[in-house]
C-alpha cells in the first residue's frame, strides 16, 4: 500500500525500535548493578531483535505489498516500551551510593518492564504470524489488543484479504462481511484501519466468482450510510472497478454488484452522479432486457393516405428505437476495451454464454437487483434519469410491469415513479423521455392506467399514483382515460393510497396545469367530489392534499352543483379557520376558493373569509 504523504516507510518505522534494541542491549552488557536483572533483560530484547528483524525481511520481500497498520501500531508500541528499558538500565550504570539510592525501585522496575517486552515479543510474534500463508488464520490475541478483542479480528483479515493465498483471501472477506453485518464500531473499524483497497483489489481481480462475491458482500456490509459510501470511492478506480466488474462477471456476480450499486447510490447523491458518469445504467437496462423483445413502433393504421409529414415522423420514431436498440446491445462489445486487473483484455462477452444458460431463478434475482438500481439511480437525478430514457428503458419497464409479478414489478413501478419525478421538475426531460405521442411514453402509461384499474395492492398503486401525478402536465386535455382511474382511487380503503391519488389530481388541476379547468371538469364528471369529502370525514391525518384539491376544484368550477350539494364552503371555512399563520400561502388558497364559491352559491357570504 502506498505510504501516505508526510508517513515515514515502514522499513524506517522498523528501524527506531531495532537501533533502540540495540541500545538496550548494550547498556545492559555494561551495568555496573542490578546485573542479573540486566542481563534476563537483555536476553528478552535479543529475542525481540530477531523477532523485529524478521518483519523488516517481510516487508522488503517482493510479494504482494504488506499490511502496514498493524506493523506500524505495534512497531509504536514496542519503541515505547524499549524507552522504558533504556531508562532503567541506565540507572545500572551507579553504584555505591547512588545504587543503594536506586535499589528500592529497581527490583520492581525490572519486572514491570520485563513484562512489557514479553508483550512487546507477543505482539510481533503474533503479527508474524498473520503474515504467514502457512500457517492458516491465527486464533491467537496480541497483548496491544487485549482491551479491542475486535481490532485483532480485523487485523488478521485485512492482512489475509490483501496477502494470503486465493482460499485465505475469500475466507477473510467472509469474515469481514459477517462481522461488519450491523455492527457499527466494527464497520467503523475495518474502514480506520484501511480494508476498503483490499476488498477492492479482491473484487477487481476477479480470481473466482467466490472471491467477488465474497468482496462484494463486505463492502456492501460497509455501505451504510452517506460518509462511508463517500470513502469507498475516494478510492482511485472504486467506481470504474465496480463496473467493470458488473459488465464482465458471471451473472452471481453481478446480482451481488448490482446490489452494492443500488445501496451505495442510495446512500450518497455524489456517488449516484459518479455511477451515471460512468454509465452504469447502460449494463443494468442490458440485464433488465435480457429475454424480453421488445416491439418496434409501427406504423397507425389509417383509412386514407398518410400524410409526407406522418411519414417522416414514423422514420424518425424508428431511427431513434432502433439506435437505442443498438445502444443497449452493444454495451458489452465497447466494454471489452477495457483491460482487467492482469493486462489482458476481458470483453463482455466472456460470460455471455453462462448466462444463456443460466435458470430462471437466477436471471429473476438479476432482473429484480437491476430494477431496484435503477430506481436507486434515478431517484432525484437529472443525470442519470437522462440516461436511462435515453435507452429502451421505458418500454422494457413497462414489458416488465405488465408481465411480471413481485417485487420485480414493483422495482419497475417504483422505477417509473422516480423517472417521472426528476421529470415534473425538469421540461426538457418530460417533454423528450415522456411526450404522450412516443411509444415508449404510451407503453408506460398504458401499464399505470391498468395498475389503476385492476390493482389493488398498495404497493403496486402508489408509485402507479405518483407517476401519473408527475406528469400530470404532459397530459392533453382530450386524454379521457386518466382521471376517471385517479377519482376512483379516492375511494380506496388504505389511507395511504386514497391521499396519493388527492395528490395527484391536485397536480391535474394546479393552475400552473394549462388544461387545468378541463381536468377540473372531469373531476366533477367522474363523482369526484363526494369521494372527496368522504376522504375529508374519514381521514384524520393532515388532510392538506384534499384540501389543496377541493381548493383548486371551487376556484375552477366554483359553480359546481356537485360542490353545493357537498357543502364545500363550509369545510373550506372550517379549515381556513384552523390554518395557522405560518401556512401564508396555505391560507391565500383557502381564501381565493371561498371567494370563487360564494360568487356562485345562493346564501353564500362573500365576507365569510379567513
Amino acid at each position: 500500500m502506498a505510504v501516505a504523504e508526510g508517513e515515514k516507510s515502514i522499513q524506517d518505522e522498523l528501524s527506531l525500535p531495532i537501533l533502540l534494541a540495540d541500545r538496550v542491549i548494550k547498556l545492559a552488557q555494561a551495568a555496573e548493578s542490578s546485573k542479573p536483572d540486566c542481563c534476563d533483560l537483555a536476553r528478552k530484547v535479543t529475542q525481540l531483535t530477531h523477532k523485529l528483524r524478521s518483519t523488516v525481511r517481510l516487508t522488503t520481500a517482493p510479494t504482494n505489498p504488506v499490511y502496514e497498520r498493524p506493523i506500524r501500531r505495534i512497531v509504536s508500541e514496542v519503541s515505547k516500551n524499549l524507552d522504558r528499558a533504556i531508562t532503567l538500565v541506565r540507572k545500572c550504570k551507579h553504584s555505591g551510593v547512588l545504587r543503594h539510592v536506586f535499589a528500592i525501585t529497581t527490583t520492581a522496575d525490572f519486572r514491570k518492564v520485563g513484562n512489557l517486552i514479553d508483550s512487546s515479543i507477543a505482539d510481533i510474534t503474533w503479527l508474524l504470524s498473520i503474515f504467514d500463508s502457512d500457517a492458516g488464520p491465527s486464533l491467537s490475541l496480541p497483548p496491544i489488543a487485549s482491551n479491542e478483542p475486535n481490532l485483532a479480528l480485523v487485523w488478521s483479515s485485512i492482512a489475509s484479504v490483501q496477502m494470503g493465498q486465493l482460499k485465505d483471501r475469500i475466507d477473510a472477506a467472509n469474515n469481514l462481511a459477517l462481522s461488519s453485518r450491523n455492527n457499527d464500531r466494527i464497520m467503523k473499524m475495518i474502514i480506520q484501519e484501511g480494508g476498503i483497497v483490499p476488498l477492492l483489489k479482491l473484487l477487481k481481480e476477479g480470481t473466482t466468482p467466490e472471491a467477488q462475491i465474497a468482496a462484494t458482500r463486505a463492502l456492501y456490509n460497509l455501505a451504510t450510510d452517506e460518509e462511508r459510501v463517500r470513502i469507498i470511492i475516494s478510492y482511485e478506480l472504486a467506481v470504474p472497478i465496480i463496473i467493470k466488474v458488473l459488465a464482465d462477471a458471471p451473472m452471481e456476480v453481478q446480482i451481488v454488484v448490482v446490489d452494492l450499486v443500488s445501496r451505495m447510490a442510495e446512500m450518497n447523491s455524489v456517488v449516484q452522479e459518479e455511477f451515471g458518469r460512468e454509465n452504469v445504467t447502460r449494463p443494468l437496462v442490458t440485464f433488465l432486457a435480457m429475454d424480453i423483445v421488445l416491439d418496434e413502433p409501427k406504423p397507425p393504421l389509417q383509412s386514407g393516405k398518410t400524410s409526407l409529414h406522418s411519414l417522416v415522423q414514423i422514420k424518425k420514431e424508428m431511427e431513434k428505437h432502433t439506435v437505442a436498440g443498438r445502444d443497449i446491445s452493444s454495451f458489452h462489445s465497447n466494454s471489452s476495451v477495457h483491460s482487467n486487473g492482469n493486462g489482458s483484455s476481458r470483453g463482455g462477452h466472456s460470460h455471455r454464454h453462462e448466462r444463456e444458460n443460466e435458470s430462471p431463478e437466477v436471471k429473476l434475482k438479476l432482473k429484480i437487483s437491476c430494477a431496484r438500481a435503477l430506481w436507486k439511480l434515478a431517484e432525484g437525478c437529472l443525470l442519470n434519469s437522462r440516461k436511462i430514457t435515453e435507452t429502451k428503458a421505458l418500454l422494457c419497464l413497462a414489458n416488465l410491469i405488465e408481465n411480471e409479478k413481485g417485487e420485480l414489478q414493483i422495482n419497475c413501478l417504483m422505477a417509473v415513479m422516480e423517472l417521472a419525478a426528476v421529470a415534473e421538475a425538469n421540461t426538457e426531460l418530460r417533454r423528450v423521455a415522456f411526450k404522450p405521442s412516443s411509444a415508449a411514453a404510451k407503453a408506460v402509461l398504458d401499464q399505470l392506467l391498468r395498475v389503476l384499474n385492476e390493482e389493488s395492492s398498495p404497493a403496486l398503486l402508489s408509485p402507479a399514483i405518483k407517476a401519473i401525478g408527475s406528469l400530470a402536465r404532459t397530459f392533453p386535455a382530450k386524454e379521457t382515460r386518466i382521471i376517471g382511474p385517479l377519482v376512483a382511487q379516492l375511494g380506496h380503503r388504505n389511507a395511504d393510497v386514497a391521499t396519493e391519488a388527492a395528490i395527484a389530481l391536485g397536480k391535474f388541476v394546479n393552475p400552473d396545469n394549462f388544461n387545468c379547468l378541463e381536468h377540473s371538469k372531469a373531476i366533477i364528471e367522474f363523482d369526484g367530489v363526494p369521494k372527496l369529502m368522504k376522504l375529508l370525514r374519514s381521514n384524520d391525518r393532515g388532510q392538506v392534499p384534499e384540501l389543496v384539491l377541493l381548493c383548486f376544484l371551487a376556484i375552477h368550477v366554483g359553480n359546481s352543483k356537485a360542490l353545493e350539494q357537498a357543502r364545500a364552503l363550509n369545510v373550506l371555512e372550517g379549515a381556513a379557520r384552523h390554518t395557522p399563520a405560518q401556512s401564508p400561502d396555505l391560507r391565500e388558497l383557502f381564501a381565493k376558493a371561498i371567494h370563487h364559491l360564494t360568487l356562485y352559491q345562493v346564501g353564500a357570504h362573500p365576507h365569510h373569509h379567513p
